[in-house]
């Protein structure tokens, strides 16, 4: 056996990235039965052999000293933890859960997962929750992530799913990236961007929209530095260019979409000048990105968070498809409204009713006959499935801090440094009777509140597959074995569902037999992959649904054919008005906080803040600020300073820049409290949601921002 120099390789395996949803093909090279090293995977058509840093430390992450490998409990929350077996940790988890269950309902338990399952995991998490115990109330961390797209593409287009592909890259013309910080949250992705600019330079443009001049906005043709929240009144300001520009598409909208006029009406409202005072940009961009934006043979929005995560995300949503729609830039080569997903398998959730409000293959609990389906395929009573939704992220916390929910069980994320007001989360958590923490690591900002640790296995350590944002679905292998008792997340629900009495419902030996059982489930939904399984994921490689048979080869793009699944075949226009964030800048807080990543971070930090070599590109986090509010408040570049808002505070270093716009400042979300109590962005943000996707507004709030005086100011 021959073993790479320098690497102690013995062989290279086929892998999926588990860190954001642009789901990358990995290489994982195995030595001594661990692994080693990880390269890109080059047949992989999502990342054509690219990575960015975060996969390349991946084998850092895997044996650490703060591995939870064995199951603990405790008696109460300031206790210390007792290492038990999982026979104990299981029987009992189940007989409190039974309690609960039989004295207050089942809607008094519930479970908050996470887009790092794999497909498997939350298809039986899904099962057990709603069709067994009888409750709605699963819901996870995509709810903070991706809920506004889905809904947006739901009203506007008739089901959830983007219609684009990453090979739409190559052929567009036109990149609108709004509300997405592309080069330092999905940089394969970016990568891809540039090389499509640079091989046709003055023809392909770039238009970026952010307050901030990230490297995503120095390299775009056009910034445009909106007021953050303002997006609304931009799309729709570009839409009456367009159409007074005579730069729609009529035959289009009169053969395939509705409600066009009650769009045209209210656009005529948003003139460039107009939205420019909302926007708070000059009217000439507006009309320059929109003639570039209308005059492109094929144009490819992007977006992500910026959009996603506010009050109106679901509006916002609507208004970037109103602009395909009006000029039939969908469903052709290099065209469509691209969500980009935050995590690896945010969209394998989507699929498979992991959120509180669905139901697999993209069927809901409101309707009658998608309960009925599911209830039959699950050989349950018809009545079994609850028909009013479940409780939404916070949603949920807020009935655990009201008692109404008793026990909450927490898969694979870490809600206490995720979540919006982190006193709130904590809050909701000590007051819990039951908190069950489910993960690879302890401890986290959430394990300190459980009772429970389950330990979990992780990437590479066990097998299932995840869904990208391309709709693409991926095989990914056990290559390694999980560190002491740790256990595949479906094989600790299986076991708990057994141990709660649902023995026969769940008799599963493998993810491979949860895979083959939740494709039949998919069968003629619009995400329907029952051509896919475990063979042909193995020998052909990924796969993009709809594939609804084993000779079908995938799908690039949805609604090629220009039919939509509505009632009547058509999209919809939904007109949308401007409003502002929840929480506006006043006299006592005069500035806007939004939040966001950093290149070689991700989420909580609980894998990349194990790499030296990542941890050392951003030790602690910062405060960016523009250089005329820096001076207002007598703050220099370097200086600490207090970020306060209605919530709580943060503490941190002053970056000093012109690269923001003035009255916004920005701060990255990745640390947490247990990193140190004022360093969390989290402290500060406000819980205020969209009233449909119950998205929660994490990227405006109003802070004010005081130096902290440790020194005296010097003369310049």
């Amino acid at each position: 056996m021959n073993r790479e120099a320098n690497g102690n390789i013995d062989r290279w395996v086929k892998s999926y990235c588990p860190y954001c949803g642009v789901g990358c093909g990995l290489l994982a090279g195995l030595g001594d039965g661990a692994v080693v090293k990880v390269k890109g995977d080059p047949d992989h058509p999502s990342s054509l052999g690219d990575l960015c840093a975060k996969a390349v430390y991946l084998p850092e992450t895997l044996k650490t000293a703060d591995r939870l490998v064995h199951p603990q409990m405790r008696r109460c929350q300031d206790g210390p933890f007792t290492r038990v077996s999982w026979e104990v940790a299981l029987k009992s988890t189940a007989k409190k859960f039974c309690e609960i269950i039989d004295e207050h309902g089942p809607n008094a338990v519930a479970f908050y997962g996470s887009g790092q399952l794999t497909t498997e995991e939350y298809y039986v998490a899904n099962k057990l929750v709603k069709g067994f115990i009888g409750t709605n109330n699963f819901d996870t961390n995509s709810r903070l992530c991706m809920a506004s797209a889905a809904a947006g593409y739901k009203i506007s287009l008739g089901s959830d799913g983007p219609p684009a592909s990453y090979a739409d890259i190559d052929v567009a013309d036109c990149f609108f990236l709004i509300g997405t910080n592309t080069a330092d949250c999905h940089p394969v992705t970016f990568k891809r961007i540039k090389r499509r600019k640079m091989s046709d330079p003055d023809r392909v443009m770039i238009i970026a929209v952010d307050p901030r001049r990230t490297e995503t906005a120095d390299f775009a043709d056009l910034h445009l530095s909106i007021r953050p929240g303002t997006d609304i009144a931009l799309l729709n300001s570009m839409l009456h260019v367009l159409i007074r520009e005579g730069l729609v598409d009529q035959d289009f909208i009169a053969e395939h979409t509705r409600d066009f006029e009650k769009i045209r009406a209210l656009v005529e409202h948003y003139s460039p000048e107009a939205a420019a005072n909302i926007c708070d940009i000059p009217a000439p961009l507006i009309v320059e990105a929109a003639l570039i934006f209308g005059r492109a043979q094929a144009a490819l929005t992007l977006w992500s968070m910026g959009v996603n995560q506010s009050t109106v995300g679901v509006h916002k949503n609507n208004a970037i498809h109103n602009l395909h729609l009006a000029t039939g830039k969908i469903g052709k080569p290099g065209c469509g409204p691209f969500s980009l997903t935050g995590q690896p398998n945010a969209m394998g959730g989507r699929e498979v009713g992991g959120m509180a409000h669905l139901l697999p293959g993209y069927r809901e609990v409101a309707n009658a006959l998608h309960c009925e389906e599911v209830a039959r395929f699950w050989r349950i009573p018809p009545g079994r499935i609850s028909p009013a939704p479940g409780l939404s992220a916070l949603d949920l916390f807020e009935a655990v801090g009201r008692g109404e929910v008793k026990a909450v069980w927490i898969l694979a994320t870490n809600p206490a440094a995720s979540a919006p007001d982190t006193d709130f989360i904590e809050r909701a958590l000590r007051l819990a009777e039951l908190v069950v923490v489910q993960d690879a690591y302890h401890p986290t900002g959430t394990t300190q509140f459980a009772h429970v640790l389950l330990p979990a296995a992780q990437w590479s350590e066990k097998e299932g597959v995840m869904t990208n944002s391309e709709r693409r679905i991926t095989y990914m292998p056990k290559v390694a074995e999980a560190p002491g008792e740790a256990l595949p997340d479906w094989k600790i629900l299986t076991l708990f569902a057994r141990e709660m009495g649902f023995q026969e419902d769940f008799p599963y030996e493998s993810s491979e037999e949860l895979f083959a059982e939740l494709v039949q489930l998919t069968q003629g939904t619009p995400c329907d992959y029952s051509g896919a399984s475990y063979e042909r994921l193995k020998k052909e490689g990924p796969l993009q649904w709809p594939c609804p048979g084993p000779d079908h080869p995938g799908s690039v793009r949805l609604y090629g054919e220009f039919s939509f699944p509505t009632p009547d075949g058509r999209a919809n226009f939904i007109p949308v008005e401007h409003q502002e964030p929840f929480e506006v800048p006043d006299r006592d807080y005069p500035l806007v906080l939004t939040t966001g990543r950093v290149k070689n971070h991700w989420h909580t930090m609980t894998r990349t803040g194990k790499a030296e070599s990542l941890l050392k590109s951003c030790r602690e986090p910062f405060l960016e600020m523009n250089l005329a509010d820096a001076k207002r408040w007598a703050i220099r570049d370097a200086d600490f300073a207090e970020v306060i808002s209605r919530r709580g505070k943060a503490m941190v270093q002053v970056r000093v820049t012109e690269e923001i716009r003035p009255g916004t400042c920005f701060m990255p979300f990745h640390w947490g409290r247990q990193f140190g109590f004022y360093k969390a962005a989290n402290n500060l943000t406000i819980s205020a949601r969209d009233p449909v996707s119950r998205q929660p507004e994490l990227k405006a709030c109003a802070v004010r921002v005081k130096r902290i005086m440790d020194f005296p100011l010097e003369d310049n």
